[in-house]
């Protein structure tokens, strides 16, 4: 049951992320026509191929790391089991946020989920989605695998 919880929480808060960003981007992805910085260097370019990093991107990626880590600020011991899956979850929540984003946006749709409709993904596409869905899902995937949750003991007193 545990992972049916972790991937029902997971499309949800991907959906809610990505109607919001709908709403604050509008037809214009990678936030090209708003008010924010825009960094590009030689790494960059390899971690975001045909965009740069901005400001507005930068910190909704901090965000999302931090409310994935809020679990041990709420008081849940910090394990490294715990923190495979809060990096799994970061890793899955922004595949699937970014393909929904598509999805559910009234300017592109399933239909224009398509290299040539989508400039700022096109340069690192792999058959049907951009190649950062495949690096990071896989990488989600296995390291939502290696967070097997350590096994809880319980213990049942009884009175002789």
């Amino acid at each position: 049951m545990t992972h049916v919880w972790f991937f029902a929480g997971l499309l949800m808060a991907a959906a809610c992320f990505a109607l919001l960003e709908i709403q604050i981007e509008g037809p214009a992805g990678w936030a090209a026509k708003l008010p924010t910085w825009r960094l590009r260097s030689k790494l960059l370019t390899r971690l975001f191929p045909g965009r740069p990093l901005t400001g507005y991107h930068f910190w909704i990626m901090a965000f999302i790391a931090v409310v994935a880590h809020l679990q041990f600020a709420f008081g849940l011991p910090w394990t490294w089991s715990g923190e495979l899956r809060a990096i799994a979850f970061i890793l899955l929540f922004w595949v699937i946020e970014d393909f929904l984003w598509f999805v559910l946006n009234p300017h592109y749709g399933i239909r224009r989920f398509r290299p040539q409709h989508i400039s700022w993904h096109c340069q690192a596409w792999w058959w049907l989605a951009p190649r950062d869905y495949w690096v990071a899902g896989a990488i989600g995937i296995l390291l939502y695998l290696a967070s097997r949750p350590e096994q809880q003991v319980i213990v049942i007193a009884m009175r002789p």
